[in-house]
């Protein structure tokens, strides 16, 4: 048996004729006609070097931009090292590891990830990641309504991203979720607000730090009050700021999200991402994915399995907790390469550099007449300030100069029309900081 081949005439014929089949075309038969009989506006067929050349076209369409925008899709740095690693055959083409004895490479790497994610964290455990972080968002809100069984209630702040509130009410409305919102005060959610929403019907509270504004929330006391109600405290947080910032474990958070996007990943036009998700050991049970644990073989040597993975997401889909059981391993190892690269002063390092970047450009912009500040209240490299000219006109003018501006809170809600959002990494030089401020200073 060959690999990747396409069948000769000869085979078709011979599995046309074991079958009791004409043609091919019998075996879709059942399909009506007025769904197949219509032209497609489907090119001919290209050889290899017009196919090439064909995407090479395409891609030179995309206009390159240096990005001041974030909203939970960040610039930073991928190390060479990974993109080396994972185009590796036995890892781009790794499948879910079902059979431990022929995986142990994926199990290792997806076992390194879930240490990685718990170090960062400060929880107990974690999953082998998800497919990105307002996804993960979601997931954790069915673990509240799991946990909690009769309590289908859920707190979000408002100050989360709009995406991944739209990501949570797309979820929670077939499961007959009510999601209430807990009012934002100057840029951070209302804890009095809170004390008011929450009653015994509450099953979890979703925060986010830093969040759409890009700032910096504390969270002390917030598990008290949630504690009380018995309900449970979700942090969605961005786990590169865990670097610097206090741990979800260390407000008391019962589960952590987030999207992963920002340790390395490349923006990729949108994807594919990754979320993670870590938790305490009493939920884990109801964490959809898999754990990956290490253990000791027959002969005492070390050895890598599937801990834990509810087989309700394969066979008796209606009781799982979620069935989210593709692989997304890929994307576990390329944070596991890059955690492993940058190592825990690297991290540092990048996220401080971001960080000074960030004041440096909110302090010169701040100097411009066409900006005001907004909240006075910490940030770690999103910034948000109010704009005094139109937001198309600004932005227009910085894509014609090669930069992609700050996100138009406006366009989000009507009540922050005129505030924008500008985010900062370890790539922005200072010179491209300098020259977007020529440009905004010339408007």
């Amino acid at each position: 048996m060959f690999k990747y081949l396409p069948h000769t005439h000869a085979d078709i014929e011979a599995m046309l004729d074991k079958i009791g089949v004409d043609s091919i075309d019998d075996l879709f038969s059942d399909i009506p006609a007025k769904l197949k009989d219509f032209e497609l506006d489907v090119p001919h067929a290209h050889s290899e070097l017009e196919l090439i050349k064909h995407f090479k076209q395409l891609a030179n369409m995309n206009k390159q931009l240096v990005p001041f925008m974030g909203a939970g899709a960040y610039d930073h740095y991928t190390p060479s090292i990974i993109n080396h690693l994972i185009n590796r055959q036995e890892f781009l083409t790794a499948y879910t590891p079902y059979q431990p004895e022929v995986s142990q490479g994926t199990l290792q790497y997806i076992f390194e990830y879930q240490s990685m994610i718990t170090q960062l964290t400060g929880m107990e455990v974690s999953n082998a990641s998800m497919y990105d972080g307002a996804t993960a968002t979601a997931e954790a809100m069915f673990m509240c309504t799991a946990i909690r069984r009769k309590q289908r209630e859920i707190l979000v702040s408002e100050t989360m991203n709009p995406n991944i509130i739209n990501v949570l009410k797309a979820y929670a409305e077939p499961q007959d979720i009510k999601l209430v919102m807990i009012p934002q005060d100057e840029g951070h959610t209302d804890l009095k607000a809170l004390k008011e929403k929450i009653n015994d019907n509450t099953a979890g509270v979703i925060v986010q730090t830093p969040n759409v504004y890009g700032i910096i929330e504390d969270y002390e006391g917030y598990s008290e009050v949630i504690q009380e109600k018995k309900a449970l405290f979700v942090i969605n947080q961005d786990p590169s700021t865990l670097s610097h910032l206090k741990t979800p474990a260390e407000y008391g958070a019962d589960i952590a999200v987030g999207e992963a996007q920002s340790l390395g990943v490349p923006l990729s036009y949108g994807g594919p991402y990754i979320g993670y998700m870590a938790t305490l050991k009493k939920h884990m049970r109801k964490m959809p994915g898999r754990i990956c644990g290490v253990t000791k073989d027959q002969d005492g040597k070390r050895a890598y399995v599937l801990t834990l993975q509810a087989r309700e997401q394969h066979i008796r889909r209606e009781k799982a907790n979620s069935n989210i059981c593709s692989n997304q391993s890929l994307m576990a190892l390329f944070v596991t390469i890059y955690l492993s690269t940058m190592g825990k002063s690297g991290l540092y390092e990048a996220q401080q550099t971001s960080f000074n970047h960030a004041h440096y450009l909110y302090d010169m912009l701040l100097k411009l007449p066409q900006f005001e500040a907004v909240f006075d209240r910490p940030f770690f490299k999103e910034f948000t300030l109010k704009c005094n000219i139109d937001t198309d006109v600004m932005n227009n003018k910085l894509q014609k100069h090669g930069f992609l501006g700050p996100l138009d809170q406006g366009l989000f809600n009507e009540k922050d029309k005129g505030l924008v959002t500008f985010a900062v990494t370890e790539k922005r030089s200072k010179e491209e900081m300098d020259s977007l401020i020529r440009i905004l200073g010339a408007l």
